[in-house]
């Protein structure tokens, strides 16, 4: 049983997602919230019995934020999966919510079946799913990110990717899936999971997400 939490301060966004998400099998709504205090309260009660793999969570909410409650949550939590399901494609929303450890961000327009698709690869460990645009503007903040600052050169570090994992980290960057990865490489999806385990294991992280924010602090090559 997957086992999910809804964070919004719209109770008919929270009710409607619910009822869609207790559709699927083998997947159950533990506990809605209406803003992050409210959610780290029921995460109290909720981990006596049985933690939220993955936890969908709004931005913009009164009391306390989602990207606050992502940064509480994640100290408190490290179990679970925090996904960030919101209408703010900006870019400075997007940086605080990586850097606050999301694992994933996605805009609420998005269909179910792809909030659906984007909870199984946070639980198989495939990468940060990530809408389109939000993808392209992600990888905009890495690019930026290397910038040196005034009258100090950024520190660089050589984590020895080769240039096929360079390739297969672009990629991943730009929010396609391991199957897209592998149609453009020309190559099998079991080389690109491969590839990714490298990459991973050289950067000392475990998921997308946790590349992007080290590709925000050091430039990765």
């Amino acid at each position: 049983m997957t086992y999910i939490a809804i964070v919004d301060d719209k109770k008919s966004l929270r009710t409607a997602l619910m009822d869609k998400l207790n559709s699927y099998e083998n997947y159950e709504v533990l506990f809605t919230a209406e803003n992050g205090e409210d959610f780290l309260q029921k995460m109290m009660e909720a981990r006596k019995s049985v933690e939220p793999d993955v936890i969908l969570m709004d931005i913009d909410m009164p009391v306390m934020n989602g990207i606050e409650a992502v940064l509480k949550g994640k100290e408190r939590y490290p179990n679970s999966r925090y996904l960030m399901l919101t209408i703010f494609d900006e870019d400075d929303k997007i940086f605080s919510a990586i850097k606050a450890g999301a694992d994933g961000y996605l805009l609420k327009d998005e269909p179910i079946d792809k909030v659906k698709d984007a909870i199984i690869n946070l639980l198989n460990n495939e990468g940060a799913p990530m809408s389109p645009s939000i993808a392209r503007k992600a990888l905009k903040l890495l690019m930026q990110a290397s910038i040196d600052l005034p009258n100090q050169k950024a520190p660089e570090y050589d984590y020895h990717l080769t240039p096929k994992e360079q390739e297969v980290l672009s990629f991943l960057i730009e929010g396609y899936e391991y199957k897209e990865i592998a149609q453009k490489m020309m190559t099998s999806p079991n080389t690109v999971r491969n590839h990714i385990a490298n990459i991973y294991k050289k950067l000392h992280v475990t998921s997308k997400a946790q590349a992007i924010r080290l590709f925000t602090k050091n430039n990765v090559s």
